[in-house]
């Protein structure tokens, strides 16, 4: 199959729930810190319409934190609590909609400030209930689903690394205890928004302080950790590294999408600088841009089913059409990601 015949793989629908999306492109979430005092305004929901009236599939918003004393610690990034708030993320939807996009927003708690051995058994119950107001509101508010960010070292990962985990109660000690409160958040934002609500969980094995770390060393460990999560109603796994086409284990040519699929048989999104031509770590540790690469070997994983779902970022932060360029060939015309894309919402 040739390329121009394969590229269409990527441009067939996807169903989620109730939802079908009109091709496999996600949209990843970027932290944008420009909803001032929490609350997005029409600069947001003019900068998601773009990229939905250019063709992508599905929007996963930039982190938005729950309504927890210590939820955020970045004074800029949105709210997903408070009537402001709530209101600027109903006008973001209606946006998105209007020109026939679907979007979640990604729930976000950035972590505890010491480590999570300072919650009390009463903490946690406030802020899986957080959790699952945000979840509810997320429905209430008409979005396609809600994505909870388990990854890079914020709250919900914090609990899955023993590292970050020295509790001794049933929160922590082996694998499956730190893996308790992310399955009871998960929970509980299921009974919020019933059945059919897609529920996406983003999980990584890497941390912003070590990227060559793994929550789970082998197939099985990771088996062990997914396990649970899928179980208590995760929909769709997001499989966060920095480059997609590196294996996760020896021995298979499968990244971490390709294994969480196998591994639970639900579908899952793949993320890591696709599109580029370096991971996206290179612009904060070493400053630098990022050239557009051929998508090839992204198109031959997903002719084999490793995975269902295809997230990009900085190239769609920098380009609102990325996706038609793709789709239609055009790409001589795709924009080169700059570290001065992080300052606006173009």
């Amino acid at each position: 199959m040739n390329y121009s015949q394969s590229i269409q793989n990527l441009f067939k629908p996807f169903a989620i729930g109730n939802t079908t999306l009109a091709n496999r492109i996600v949209m990843a979430p970027m932290t944008r810190q420009f909803s001032p005092e929490g609350v997005p305004g029409p600069d947001v929901a003019a900068y998601y319409r773009r990229r939905a009236e250019n063709g992508v599939g599905l929007i996963v918003t930039e982190g938005t934190v729950i309504n927890h004393s210590d939820s955020s610690n970045q004074v800029n990034v949105p709210h997903f609590y408070g009537e402001a708030a709530l209101n600027g993320w109903a006008n973001v939807v209606a946006a998105v909609h209007e020109v026939g996009g679907r979007i979640i927003p990604q729930i976000w708690h950035m972590g505890a400030q010491g480590h999570v051995g300072d919650y009390s058994e009463l903490d946690i119950a406030a802020i899986v209930q957080a959790f699952a107001q945000a979840a509810f509101e997320a429905k209430r508010l008409g979005f396609d689903g809600i994505e909870l960010h388990g990854a890079h070292g914020y709250l919900i990962d914090q609990f899955f690394w023993e590292k970050t985990n020295p509790r001794t109660d049933s929160y922590g000690g082996d694998m499956v205890a730190r893996i308790r409160f992310a399955v009871e958040v998960i929970e509980a934002c299921r009974h919020a928004v019933g059945l059919e609500f897609p529920i996406v969980l983003r999980f990584s094995q890497w941390k912003q302080t070590d990227f060559t770390a793994k929550l789970a060393a082998t197939p099985a460990l990771l088996e062990r950790f997914l396990t649970p999560l899928s179980d208590a109603g995760v929909d769709i796994f997001h499989c966060s590294t920095r480059r997609f086409w590196e294996p996760e284990f020896e021995g298979s040519n499968l990244n971490l999408a390709g294994w969480t699929k196998k591994l639970t048989g639900k579908p899952t999104i793949t993320v890591g600088s696709v599109g580029l031509d370096n991971d996206f770590t290179s612009h904060f540790t070493e400053g630098k841009s990022a050239k557009n690469t051929k998508i090839g070997g992204l198109i031959e994983r997903l002719d084999r089913e490793e995975f269902d779902l295809v997230a990009v970022g900085r190239a769609l932060m920098v380009d609102p059409a990325w996706v038609n360029k793709i789709r239609d060939g055009r790409t001589a015309e795709l924009v080169p990601f700059t570290s001065e894309s992080v300052r606006t919402l173009h």
